[in-house]
């Protein structure tokens, strides 16, 4: 080995001791394969943590991202041939695979103390909570000067509001979508949709909207509809919406009946890199980590320390914000 190799690999060592990372052996991994969902929510990933490790540890990180699809993630485990080393999911895709056994087991003395984080971040014997997210009625404000929609049932008021509406194509938050429009209260919601009555009834109601749906499939397409006059108002996550504002466009979000959940990093089971990847999760938990994640898009931390830290000036645009 060349002198300044081993030179490099003590520095690195330090580095990481530094940040309390911690080393498992005397390398780290030289890389590492992280999966997103991409776009704007991958962009302030590279910024917040990606780009951070990288320059602490020395370990490369090549950011990819996907749509969701736990298939992908359930071959993978199945044929042994696991490439990716962390992959962000959502609650439901994260009890699945947990169920499922697609998921490696958090080893929470590397993590942190789980008291440190929100409880819902914590729940999950496989996950880490990410950040917090709302899916939210949006709407472009160039459009409506005057009596702009309120609810989800103006969301289905095709008369008093013509045009296409945007929805997520598939069930999740959808269905409680068309539950509210119909007059369950939020609180009833999962009380409804647990039983073979509610789900017809949710489905009734999206028979109705029927011919104004144009369906989306990327957390990028509402905000995309909605500037393009595809639509006259959407279901969206309200970070792709924020960060539409930011660059311009005249786009509101109603909190009022707003889904509001997280999402997760999980590590696909039997990646080469468990050991590492738990640290870069713990790299990622930090309060200041999260801040700067928080601040490149209007999702919430997870961390409570890391809620004073974020600028007061991005707090109304969070889900996670008192008001």
């Amino acid at each position: 080995m060349k002198k300044t190799t081993i030179k490099a690999a003590v520095l690195r060592t330090a580095a990481m001791a530094c940040l309390g990372l911690g080393m498992s052996g005397v390398y780290a991994a030289d890389s590492l394969t992280l999966v997103s969902f991409g776009g704007d929510n991958k962009t302030a990933q590279e910024k917040a943590y990606y780009g951070p490790y990288e320059k602490a540890t020395g370990t490369k990180i090549t950011a990819a991202e996907y749509n969701g699809e736990q298939a992908k993630i359930k071959a993978m485990v199945d044929t042994n041939s696991v490439s990716w080393d962390a992959v962000e999911v959502e609650s439901p895709e994260l009890v699945r695979g947990c169920e499922e056994g697609l998921f490696e087991p958090i080893d929470w003395g590397v993590i942190g103390n789980k008291a440190d984080f929100i409880e819902a971040a914590t729940d999950k014997d496989c996950g880490v909570g990410m950040f917090v997210w709302s899916v939210a009625l949006s709407y472009n404000a160039d459009k409506f000067k005057d009596n702009a929609p309120k609810s989800w049932a103006d969301f289905w008021d095709v008369k008093k509001y013509p045009g296409k509406r945007g929805l997520r194509k598939g069930a999740k938050y959808t269905l409680e979508i068309a539950l509210m429009a119909d007059g369950v209260p939020p609180k009833e919601v999962y009380k409804v949709l647990a039983t073979p009555e509610g789900v017809d009834r949710a489905f009734a109601k999206l028979d109705q909207l029927k011919p104004n749906i144009q369906w989306w499939e990327s957390g990028a397409q509402p905000a995309q509809y909605l500037v393009s006059g595809d639509v006259v108002m959407t279901s969206a996550y309200n970070g792709r919406i924020s960060q539409a504002t930011r660059e311009g466009k005249n786009l509101k979000v109603v909190w009022d009946g707003s889904v509001y959940d997280l999402d997760y990093w999980a590590i696909p089971k039997g990646g080469a890199n468990k050991a590492e990847t738990m640290k870069f999760i713990a790299f990622a938990s930090k309060p200041e980590t999260q801040k700067v994640y928080a601040e490149n898009i209007a999702y919430g931390a997870v961390k409570k320390n890391a809620i004073g830290l974020i600028d007061k000036k991005y707090l109304p645009d969070m889900p996670t914000a008192p008001d």
